[in-house]
């Protein structure tokens, strides 16, 4: 009797811990997820106490504006880089260092920190550099390309945004790929050796197969972050030029704050987040396939 009632104190304790977590993430999530759903099938301002239901009308408005296809398609360009820069970036510097005999805390503490500064001084930080650094090696180079800033340029607006969130964003999974090297068991390597496998063969039927759930992990997050991007596009480009930048991130919030269409942007972003819902589940069925259980 007094281990049941040990035991259900125990769980009891449990519940209690975990209790304001998910009251918050209820409220603030959950609650605010349902709200915005329900909104996007109205006419709501964003300012006004009434509102009429309109059913579809801002779905159908939204696909058959130009502007919302071609945002959508500068979002999935952009996110394409973005997780393509991550991954391999951060890829070869967790195989680097966690290939280091000395200093291996040191350098993992400067590599993370750009992921300890906010993402609007990261950008303020690098427009400066665009727009008075670059021009200069340009110059000095001859380089046409360079002679003035990219931020400036439809054709290269994109990709230097791009560079400035890889930059930053390659922090975290740098480090998340030096966990999953870790749990690797040396006796593989040993065994590999022995074999007289490549560097190259250790890496591929030994390294890879126990990367595949951080490979998982850091590509979710990848695509969330590339389809999600709002602040470095904004900050560095306001969406131009020639809405180069216009992620939809960035239609929403014009929508919303500037336009007050806030009905139409809730419809944006319950696409928006159908739109990651489907790309996760893809991809954790895809790595499903392979990896080390």
């Amino acid at each position: 009797m007094n281990k049941k009632f040990a035991f259900s104190l125990d769980r009891f304790t449990n519940l209690l811990f975990t209790l304001p977590a998910v009251i918050l993430y209820s409220v603030f999530f959950v609650y605010a997820v349902i709200v915005g759903i329900n909104y996007s099938f109205t006419d709501w301002n964003g300012i006004g106490k009434t509102y009429s239901y309109i059913g579809f009308d801002n779905y159908i408005t939204l696909f058959n504006n130009p502007n919302f296809w071609q945002s959508l398609e500068v979002t999935g360009k952009y996110a394409l880089m973005l997780v393509a820069g991550i991954m391999i970036i951060s890829l070869v510097l967790a195989l680097s260092l966690n290939s280091l005999k000395s200093f291996k805390t040191f350098t993992k503490s400067v590599y993370f920190l750009p992921a300890m500064i906010s993402a609007v001084t990261i950008s303020l930080i690098w427009d400066q550099m665009f727009y008075r650094l670059v021009p200069q090696i340009g110059k000095a180079l001859d380089i046409a390309a360079l002679s003035q800033s990219p931020l400036a340029s439809p054709q290269y607006a994109l990709i230097a945004v791009v560079l400035v969130n890889i930059w930053q964003a390659v922090a975290l999974p740098t480090l998340i790929f030096i966990a999953g090297l870790q749990s690797v068991p040396e006796e593989l390597y040993e065994s590999g050796r022995i074999d007289g496998a490549s560097t190259f063969n250790r890496f591929r039927f030994i390294t890879f197969p126990y990367l595949i759930p951080t490979i998982t992990v850091n590509m979710v997050l990848a695509i969330k972050a590339g389809v999600t991007s709002f602040d470095y596009a904004y900050t560095l480009t306001g969406g131009g030029p020639i809405k180069s930048t216009n992620l939809i991130g960035i239609m929403i919030y014009n929508d919303a704050f500037q336009n007050m269409k806030f009905a139409m942007a809730n419809a944006e972003s319950v696409i928006l987040f159908i739109v990651i819902a489907v790309l996760s589940y893809v991809q954790i069925r895809l790595s499903r396939k392979g990896g080390v259980n």
